[in-house]
């Protein structure tokens, strides 16, 4: 008996009991799908914070002591914030062994930017001489510096180049945007320079009915790129310790913080999805268990018919395999649908950095799962099907009248 054969007698037993195939479809295309789905949002989500940390570009972030919660918000889930202190510590943190490069940040935030449609935008101005953080990453005009009241827009911002926007009363001209980092402190954000937020806030008083109160010389944070020699951490600890009311936060911390959290919630996950999958090969085997039984007369039949035991045996496997792999395939369309749907909500609950992995990695991981869903199809019929194959005919036939 060919195999092809027994493929087409393979499917023409399923199609005989409908309502049970469809059953045990639904079930591997809700595991497979789950799986999926969540393999890629947690692929996703270690990827933003491995490119979002890498193009942070600081080994250092110094802030008032008092705002460290909100600078790791906005650090993490780009929460628009403010907080201020005074920029003479710049110069004092210069002076730390161990620091190469430090350059202020201002952090502005605004009510809602409506354009298409409202979003929550973050204003941040940086000095365009010492900065480090934001212009390497420019997808256009990277070699450009900001001057005036140029800015750059991050990805998710419904801005084109060479637009004119009002913030504050002042009109601001987009020069450039930035590549997608799943971060929203980059994403979400606009960058300008320190000067003209100054100008920005001292036109504010007569040309915005919202004037916005901010003193020249005043900064929100540091970013500081240390030498290489002395751990970032030590580095920390020294700026803490030459300056009072200040934290200085080392962005390993705010890495393995944002790790532990990914892998607690890793764990939970693929604690439920392991659940999910004993269940299915559980109730898959039972139910080819009971086919088995079932089917007792037809087996015998086919036996005296000439089937040999491996006939028999791939006749199982074959049935069990094609509803799973059909429900991987189903699975593929629930995983992408539960992700999409569910993704931004996940997000903002657990406030960390998003990006859809490349499609490189989305392509393993689609076939990662079809194979893992034919796995389950072998594995879960082997014990019906070797049960099958060990009938002997002129039993089967008596057993199954």
């Amino acid at each position: 008996m060919k195999k092809f054969a027994l493929y087409k007698l393979a499917i023409s037993n399923l199609r005989r009991k409908m309502v049970r195939s469809i059953l045990l479809l639904l079930l591997a295309t809700i595991v497979s799908g789950t799986l999926l789905g969540a393999t890629i949002f947690i692929t996703g989500m270690k990827n933003a914070l491995n490119i979002g940390t890498y193009r942070l570009g600081a080994d250092v972030l110094v802030v008032p002591s008092e705002n460290e919660a909100q600078a790791r918000s906005a650090l993490l889930a780009g929460k628009p914030t403010s907080f201020y202190m005074n920029s003479s510590v710049l110069e004092k943190i210069k002076e730390v062994e161990g620091v190469e490069i430090a350059s202020p940040q201002l952090f502005i935030e605004p009510s809602s930017f409506t354009c298409c449609y409202s979003v929550d935008l973050f204003l941040i101005a940086i000095d365009p001489v010492t900065d480090f953080t934001v212009r390497p990453w420019l997808k256009n005009n990277q070699h450009q510096s900001l001057q005036g009241n140029q800015i750059i827009a991050g990805r998710s911002l419904p801005i084109m180049t060479e637009s004119v926007i009002p913030f504050f009363g002042t009109l601001f001209t987009v020069v450039g945007t930035m590549e997608p980092t799943g971060m929203n402190f980059f994403d979400q954000s606009i960058f300008m320079t320190m000067d003209a937020a100054y100008a920005m806030a001292e036109n504010s008083i007569t040309k915005s009915m919202q004037p916005l109160k901010l003193e020249k010389g005043i900064i929100s944070a540091v970013m500081v790129k240390t030498d290489g020699v002395i751990n970032p951490d030590r580095v920390a600890t020294r700026i803490m310790y030459a300056l009072d009311g200040v934290k200085a936060i080392a962005s390993d911390e705010v890495i393995s913080t944002v790790r532990k959290q990914l892998s607690g919630l890793l764990t939970g996950i693929m604690t439920v999805s392991m659940v999910l999958w004993a269940m299915a090969l559980f109730m898959i085997g039972f139910a080819f268990y009971m086919i088995v039984n079932e089917r007792q007369r037809e087996l015998g039949m086919l036996r005296a018919m000439g089937a040999k035991r491996q006939h028999i045996f791939l006749l199982i496997v074959f049935e069990a395999v094609i509803i799973t792999f059909s429900g991987g395939l189903a699975g593929l369309g629930v995983g992408f649908g539960m992700l999409f749907a569910l993704q931004e909500k996940i997000q903002q609950s657990l406030q960390l950095p998003y990006i859809l992995p490349p499609p490189a990695v989305v392509r393993e991981l689609v076939a990662a799962s079809l194979i893992f869903s034919i796995c389950t199809g072998l594995l879960s019929s082997l014990i019906p099907a070797s049960l099958a194959s060990r009938l002997e005919p002129y039993e089967a036939i008596r057993k199954g009248e």
